[in-house]
C-alpha cells in the first residue's frame, strides 16, 4: 500500500496513521482505483498526507478534499 510505505519512517502517532489510512482508502474508492501498485495511488497518498498537514483530521474530509483536488 502506497501510504504505508510513505509513512513507514514517520514519527506520527499510530492513531493519525490509522486516520490517514482510512482517508486514503476512501479516496481510492471514490476515484475507482483498485490496483494499489498503480503509480497514481502514490500521488493520492501524497495528497492525503499533504492535506492532513494543514490540520484537517477528519478522514472523510481529507478523502473528499483529495478527490476534489485530484479528480476530474
Amino acid at each position: 500500500m502506497a501510504i504505508n510505505r510513505l509513512l513507514r519512517d514517520s514519527k506520527l502517532d499510530p492513531n493519525k496513521i490509522e486516520l490517514l489510512n482510512l482517508a486514503f482508502d476512501q479516496a481510492l474508492r471514490a476515484l475507482h482505483l483498485v490496483d494499489r501498485n498503480d503509480p497514481v495511488c502514490e500521488i493520492v497518498a501524497r495528497k492525503v498526507i499533504e492535506i492532513s498537514e494543514t490540520g484537517v483530521l477528519d478522514p472523510s474530509v481529507i478523502a473528499e478534499t483529495t478527490v476534489k483536488q485530484l479528480g476530474p
